[in-house]
């Protein structure tokens, strides 16, 4: 029986997509991936003790990382270009 050959197809390829700065901006994402098939994993990254107490910025309470299929990140990256609080991972 021949081994089937993953590595042409876009099997299993995730990658860190972008980073998104607020909750606003996690919903927005989330609904375009999904009304554009885009399957995707948010991961919430909580803030370290330290930082919670010495950081000013208000805006960056919330960090996720977004994580996409590689087959996806060039259609999630034309969809997501200029989106606020959203920062693409570089290639």
């Amino acid at each position: 029986m021949a081994a089937i050959d993953f590595n042409e197809l876009f099997f299993n390829h995730e990658i860190s997509f972008c980073k998104v700065y607020s909750m606003e901006s996690k919903d927005k994402l989330e609904k375009l991936f999904l009304s554009n098939r885009i399957s995707f994993f948010v991961e919430w990254q909580e803030k370290k003790l330290w930082e919670r107490f010495f950081c000013n910025d208000n805006n960056e309470k919330n960090v996720f990382t977004i994580r996409i299929n590689e087959a996806d990140s060039v259609l999630a990256r034309n969809l997501v270009e200029g989106m606020e609080s959203v920062k693409i991972a570089s290639a």
